[in-house]
């Protein structure tokens, strides 16, 4: 008989909305067959267990990675903003450099630097 051990999968599929399963698989299983033993995807048919966008403890793995005991593998769902067109857009919203940053300067220094 093949030892069990604890893991968690979770999911968000939108913001403050997570799906969290915790469950016993086999010593030796992969991240792949413990998100279809976990039954997310029934709830949420957009996870593709095959393809990026999974992780362990916030690093990055493979379908094929084996799981040990307590780690919590999370699937993670496809950006929608690029972060850094988003930042740009927030900067120029507040004023280019009379906001933010570059909003207190040294005394004497010269505007650009």
């Amino acid at each position: 008989m093949s030892e069990l051990i604890r893991v968690t999968v979770a999911y968000a599929p939108a913001p403050r909305v997570v799906h969290e399963v915790a469950l016993n698989v086999p010593a030796g299983s992969t991240v792949r067959e413990v998100i279809e033993a976990s039954g997310l995807r029934a709830r949420c048919p957009e996870i593709d267990p095959s393809g990026d966008g999974l992780g362990i403890w916030g690093r990055a793995v493979p379908p094929d990675h084996g799981v040990r005991k307590d780690d919590r593998i999370e699937i993670w769902r496809p950006l929608r903003v690029d972060p850094k067109h988003a930042r740009r857009e927030r900067f120029d919203a507040q004023g280019a450099r009379a906001a933010g940053l570059f909003a207190r300067r040294r005394p004497g220094a010269k505007p650009g630097y």
